[in-house]
């Protein structure tokens, strides 16, 4: 497919921003005016809680100015993602980072005053002032939080040092980003292949096994290079985690971590104990794919080609809307009228252009329409991308309809479910659908693909991440030695005795930005067994089931996240979800193995 200039691509296939600022104009004029916004937050300090009416008054504040950051930051990183190269706008999202951190360092005293207020006096407000009882959830998430709340002087500190704490994010991201360079791959017939991020993974998808290999030898050989440097970042990463964990009295980092989002720490240890229950159907995955590649010896370099490879399929992006349409015909109508609605009204920037951001997402947020990024070459990976990010654009399209701008945001605990269980609509529809074996066991290699890149996979990495945390927390060394033999030996567990585990494969946490995400990528292997769990669900019991997961999308954050699965059917408390998804794993492993022979 031609890369065109953005200038030449279609409207119809280009997002639609004007629901945030029509213009740069308009931006601009709403970022000037909004330079006060400190002046207006910091007016309430030291009166906040003198009265419900003052109270009320510093939270309608609040949420104003909280509502117009997020309309500034959308509008400024989206025009930045269009064309990466514009100076503009890398200055628009600048400006706008500056203007958070001072907005975050004028409201650090809030919580410390708030807490101070004696309970019964908080309470005597809701009957002073009515309205503060839409803010009732708001404040008893800060009241929650009072043994982990410093004085209004400390808490005015740590939010200074904010953009301290996001540098080992930022100097990765400049290190691996900006500043590797990684060798030409060579393939069968020493043609040359250029390896970027973006390339890596298309390359090691190649039927071609010698540039797999290449690619994969060019990426890790450079990481190699430069492993004391890349544990330096992590360990800095970890680090920070820890002193500011410290500093609120929590137990761990990753305590911190999940309490931020409501999270119960069992969640992610109950995780790790399922899947690691689980990791015979992981071996079996990885015996079969073994025998289908027909090697003597499985490599890392042989973990994302297809095991079906002769058969293929291709969309176009008018088919692939098409399918998606019919695919979630489960959901009922009022949630395909939102669908129809977002793909006839420019919510999607389809096809790549010179210097567009490469990947997948959606944003938006409240008072804004949702937006979605792609980057689409007609794959079955972008069918299923697309699908992906239109239910994280419904999720924010009825949770900014539903709730007020205070709860209309949702944790990622939650967004992975409502994106994962279209996906999941997806494949059983394609697969009720499919023409012939052959297609059918394209499809459930592409199914076995998901479970194992987003359960197994990110839960590896969920085991890495705790386990670093806890050396560092023990005062252990995080040298690049002592990260490698910590994911090596992850590798060798998860992957089993027919997977081949080298030195450089013991690397692979070098190059994961999630790791700087700060207990982040849990989420993906809880949020893909919540929405199995959920289309099942849907599937199998109709409208009663899809009320009750509409009701948890429209939910946003106005119940811990917890509760809103749970009322959706789904209790991410206890490890069942984790281990029905597993065992549904287990049985397409068998079902793949009947088709192929």
């Amino acid at each position: 497919m031609d890369v065109k200039e953005r200038s030449q691509v279609p409207e119809r296939y280009t997002w639609d921003l004007s629901s945030m600022y029509a213009s740069d104009e308009d931006f601009l004029a709403a970022l000037q005016a909004a330079q006060d916004m400190p002046q207006r937050l910091a007016r309430f300090r030291g009166h906040a809680c003198q009265s419900a009416s003052e109270l009320l008054a510093c939270l309608e504040e609040q949420d104003a100015c909280n509502t117009e950051l997020a309309r500034l930051a959308n509008y400024a990183e989206r025009k930045c993602d269009e064309d990466t190269r514009v100076a503009i706008y890398q200055d628009f999202c600048a400006r706008v980072t500056t203007l958070c951190v001072q907005v975050s360092s004028a409201m650090a005293w809030f919580d410390a005053e708030l807490l101070a207020c004696d309970p019964a006096r908080v309470e005597g407000f809701y009957a002073d002032e009515p309205a503060l009882e839409g803010w009732r959830r708001a404040i008893d998430r800060v009241l929650a939080r009072r043994s982990h709340t410093l004085s209004s002087a400390e808490e005015a500190l740590l939010a200074s040092a904010g953009e301290i704490a996001r540098q080992p994010e930022n100097v990765f991201s400049m290190f691996s980003d900006a500043d590797l360079t990684f060798p030409d791959a060579l393939d069968g017939t020493g043609t040359r292949h250029q390896v970027t991020h973006g390339t890596f993974v298309p390359l090691e998808r190649s039927g071609d096994r010698a540039l797999r290999q290449s690619a994969y030898e060019s990426l890790y050989g450079v990481y190699g290079q430069f492993k004391n440097t890349a544990a330096a970042m992590l360990a800095s990463q970890v680090k920070q985690l820890k002193f500011f964990s410290d500093a609120r009295r929590y137990d761990s980092s990753m305590q911190a971590a999940l309490d931020a989002n409501e999270v119960p720490e069992e969640v992610y240890t109950n995780l790790i104990a399922a899947v690691r229950r689980n990791l015979g159907a992981m071996h079996k995955y990885v015996s079969l794919r073994k025998r289908l590649l027909g090697v003597d010896e499985l490599r890392f370099w042989d973990v994302y080609v297809p095991m079906v490879r002769d058969f293929e399929m291709k969309f176009t992006y008018e088919e692939a809307c098409e399918l998606i349409l019919h695919a979630l015909e489960p959901m009922g109508e009022d949630y395909l009228a939102i669908v129809r609605h977002g793909l006839e009204s420019r919510w999607v920037d389809v096809y790549e252009n010179p210097g567009k951001r490469s990947g997948a997402y959606s944003a938006g947020g409240f008072g804004m329409q949702p937006v979605i990024l792609l980057n689409f070459q007609g794959t079955l990976d972008d069918v299923f991308t697309l699908v992906h990010e239109m239910g994280h654009s419904v999720h924010t399209y009825l949770s900014c309809s539903k709730q007020p701008a205070r709860y209309s945001d949702y944790p990622i605990f939650v967004a992975e479910v409502a994106s994962t269980c279209n996906e999941a609509l997806l494949m059983h529809y394609m697969l009720e659908h499919a023409q012939s074996d052959a297609e059918r066991a394209y499809l459930l290699d592409h199914h076995l693909e998901q479970f194992k890149g987003t359960i197994y996979r990110q839960c590896m990495f969920a085991e890495f991440e705790l386990e670093a945390g806890r050396m560092n927390a023990r005062g252990e060394g995080l040298t690049a030695e002592a990260l490698c033999a910590l994911y090596r030996k992850l590798n060798e567990d998860y992957f089993g005795p027919e997977m081949v585990v080298d030195d450089q494969i013991a690397l692979e946490w070098a190059r994961i930005p999630h790791f700087y995400y700060d207990y982040y990528v849990y989420q993906y292997a809880t949020g893909y067994a919540a929405a199995i769990a959920l289309s099942q669900r849907i599937l199998n019991e109709g409208a009663p089931a899809v009320a009750d997961y509409l009701r948890f999308l429209s939910g946003g954050c106005s119940k811990p996240p917890i509760e809103l699965l749970r009322g959706a059917g789904v209790d991410m408390a206890t490890p069942a979800p984790v281990d029905a998804a597993l065992g549904y794993f287990g049985e397409l492993i068998e079902e793949l193995e009947g088709l192929v022979g």
